[in-house]
């Protein structure tokens, strides 16, 4: 698969060389306030990768690598994943963006994981599970046009339509467009 991209980021997908990469993202307290807790070493994130690789062959999820345009830089992880349904509904995750990240990489790179369950696989909705402590997703998964649809204790749970996205992919162009 080609690397897909925006106007300052673009996501190619991860490689097993990326474990060093992945795992210090995943252990750094700055990044993995609400991402589920890893255990093991780099080597440890490399023998999942390699299995993950092979879920990737078979089309059962999609893990990318997010990096700045102007240097490729490796900044963050995103993940489309959780696939329901044959083509019902999706799921993104695994979100993280480090502090080299661009201005607007947060908007790219959800963006650019939308348009690829939307349009390059199919999918009829994206569905999110968000951290309640994690305000600031929440707010900007809203901004999206995610409806909630649940919570529970720990989580709070979204809905996105391709119809949703479209008007906010359209209104944010400037920000979507490769240069």
């Amino acid at each position: 698969m080609e690397a897909i991209g925006s106007r300052s980021i673009y996501l190619r997908l991860v490689e097993t060389q990326d474990a060093e990469f992945v795992y210090s993202l995943r252990v750094d307290p700055r990044y993995n306030r609400h991402l589920s807790a890893v255990s093991g070493g780099a080597e440890a994130q490399r023998a999942w990768l390699q299995a993950y690789k092979q879920r990737e062959a078979a089309g059962q999820e999609y893990y990318f690598i997010i990096c700045r345009r102007r240097d490729d830089m490796a900044i963050g992880t995103i993940r489309v994943y959780d696939f329901i349904g044959g083509r019902d509904s999706f799921a993104i995750g695994s979100w993280i963006l480090t502090d080299n990240k661009t201005a607007s990489s947060a908007l790219e790179s959800m963006s650019l994981a939308y348009r690829y369950g939307f349009e390059v696989l199919g999918f009829r909705s994206c569905h999110l599970d968000v951290r309640k402590e994690n305000t600031k997703v929440i707010s900007f998964h809203e901004k999206f046009g995610a409806v909630l649809s649940h919570d529970d204790a720990d989580n709070v749970y979204f809905t996105m339509a391709p119809e949703a996205f479209s008007k906010f992919a359209e209104m944010n162009k400037r920000f979507l467009t490769a240069k």
